[in-house]
């Protein structure tokens, strides 16, 4: 076992995007109520449930790579879902970060950066 700590980091990736995309797919008009306020004030207003389901899209993407790039790592070493699923939980994380900023809610913004932290992590071992 010479892949236990990105086989964590990837783990940890995929709970937080799959459970975060549920939450996303089967309460998806109370997540857009929300968002639609938090983002009154932005240029996003007028967009949040299409940024949402991109947002949505993109989390499902990165939470399934995450597992499959487990499950390779476990059977043959392989390194390239991980890779992958790493690579879209960062771009996911930075599309979050750049809609928090946006939003001027920086304590979010900050939450990000404590998830993306691992993520890049996760991008460097599997690179």
């Amino acid at each position: 076992m010479n892949n236990v700590a990105s086989i964590l980091i990837l783990v940890f990736l995929a709970i937080s995007f799959l459970q975060s995309g549920y939450d996303k797919l089967f309460y998806w008009k109370d997540n857009v109520d929300w968002l639609k306020g938090h983002f009154a004030k932005t240029p996003l207003r007028n967009q949040v449930p299409l940024a949402l389901a991109n947002v949505l899209v993109l989390e499902l993407i990165s939470g399934i790579l995450c597992i499959v790039g487990c499950i390779e790592l476990l059977i043959n070493n392989g390194r390239e879902f991980g890779f992958y699923g790493a690579v879209f939980s960062c771009i996911t994380l930075l599309m979050l970060l750049f809609g928090q900023r946006l939003a001027k809610d920086y304590d979010g913004a900050r939450t990000i950066v404590i998830y993306f932290i691992p993520a890049v992590m996760a991008v460097y071992w599997l690179n």
